[in-house]
């Protein structure tokens, strides 16, 4: 095995190893008495190509946000902003980078050589890094001539400032931001120009990239389909997008998003998927339509199948069955929301054929228009009987064509728990009529 090469000794051997494996990069192809050779011997003569580096340097700039990224013909301002001056959210942002973060570059492809010049370490920090603290080991490592060292210091330092005064660009995102009271004045508003925050975008890329393809999370995976036992933790990010910046030419854009090769995860910022249902009013028999809804007749059967295996009676069992039971008394809720979306007073249909206290339950709009029904249901106890109803229909529904024999204490424990969200609920309903009843009233009144 081939001993790997010993580190450079000093700083200065740093510098002129990284200009001499330039060099070697550029000419291996070439014979030394090249014309060609000769001319790149002379431009990697580490003076000189000191000399152009800190010239060459100004095309670049360290970024943490960019403006390119938003649109590639947008020209400018980026900027560099160290995650530690930012206000510390609550929200993932730029402010949670390490102080180890890699920084971004945008500017001249064609000088980005530089730049990996700066990303040079020396003892456990980076040329750039000490170019920014004036570090007198890197003025004297440069050039033995203090005063040009000095210079190209200030120059390399530069490469995290805008270019130029800031400024937005046509192709370029802007938003309004109210800041003022008055919506109305244009005084009351901020124009803000959003940048990419590029610096964020790399780590959570290599982030995602590792839960995608990684060696761990491929086993992690495997071991799901197969039914085998994993030991340690895999994460999916589900309806993932990729955004490619570039095109053929992600360089174009930043050093990262090149190494990228231009990719850049978007993740899922979905509504939710509503399943569109047509809503029919329950002519004969509510509990009959009721259990139609998917998620009952699946919890239903849940409760059914824990039930028949005749779990031990502990708190266990109590607490997996009054979940269930929680769970059905919620579609039962969302039940009588879905039937107030209904016209009033479909209850009057004369094909309905309900029992009256199910039509106090499900059609309070009825009242409005109807002044006997309004009586009626307001002297009615008619939540009593719907948890009755409820609890013997729960009954009948887990006896049947099972080994299961549902009495009255089941039935008791089912009304108790039914009635008290059923209790809760009438009592909402009537404050929402009285209110309701109120403003008509006020409304009706002379001014």
């Amino acid at each position: 095995m081939t001993e790997p090469p010993n580190p450079p000794l000093s700083l200065s051997g740093l510098i002129h190893e990284f200009i001499h494996n330039r060099f070697a990069t550029k000419t291996e192809k070439l014979a030394e008495d090249d014309p060609a050779y000769l001319k790149l011997q002379a431009q990697f003569d580490p003076p000189t190509w000191l000399a152009d580096a800190a010239r060459r340097v100004s095309q670049l700039q360290v970024v943490t946000h960019s403006l390119k990224a938003v649109h590639p013909d947008a020209k400018g301002t980026n900027l560099y902003v160290d995650p530690g001056q930012l206000d510390r959210g609550t929200l993932v942002g730029s402010h949670c980078l390490p102080n180890d973060f890699q920084g971004d570059v945008v500017g001249n492809a064609a000088a980005l050589d530089v730049y990996k010049f700066l990303k040079l370490e020396w003892r456990g920090r980076s040329l750039l890094e000490r170019a920014l603290a004036n570090d007198d080991e890197l003025i004297e490592a440069l050039s033995k001539d203090r005063n040009e060292a000095v210079a190209w210091v200030s120059a390399f330092a530069q490469i995290v400032e805008p270019k130029g005064e800031p400024s937005s660009h046509a192709r370029g995102k802007q938003v309004y931001w109210l800041t003022g009271d008055e919506p109305t004045s244009n005084d009351s508003y901020r124009l803000l120009a959003p940048l990419y925050a590029t610096a964020l975008t790399h780590p959570l890329h290599a982030r995602l990239s590792e839960a995608r393809f990684g060696e761990h999370a491929k086993a992690g995976r495997k071991a799901r389909r197969d039914g085998a036992a994993f030991d340690g933790e895999y994460s999916d990010y589900l309806n993932l997008a990729v955004q490619k910046l570039g095109g053929t030419k992600p360089q174009n854009i930043s050093q990262l998003n090149s190494e990228r090769g231009g990719q850049n995860y978007l993740l899922a910022s979905l509504p939710p998927h509503w399943q569109s249902r047509e809503i029919y009013p329950p002519m004969r028999e509510a509990f009959r339509t009721f259990k139609r809804r998917p998620e009952v007749w699946k919890t239903l059967a849940e409760l059914k199948r824990f039930l028949e295996t005749d779990p031990d009676r502990n708190m266990h069992t109590r607490d997996l069955r009054d979940d269930f039971t929680a769970m059905l008394v919620d579609e039962l809720m969302l039940f009588s929301f879905d039937m107030y979306t209904l016209a009033p007073g479909w209850t009057a249909d004369e094909k309905c054929e309900l029992v009256v206290e199910e039509q106090f339950w499900l059609d309070p709009g009825r009242a409005h228009r109807d002044a006997d029904f309004d009586q009626a249901r307001r002297h009615s106890d008619w939540h009593e009987v719907i948890a009755d109803r409820a609890a013997g229909w729960l009954n009948r529904e887990l006896s049947y064509k099972s080994s299961l024999s549902m009495g009255d204490p089941e039935h008791a424990y089912w009304e108790q728990q039914i009635g008290k969200v059923v209790q809760a609920f009438k009592r909402q309903m009537d404050d929402l009529q009285d209110a309701l009843r109120d403003d008509e009233q006020l409304e009706g009144e002379p001014a």
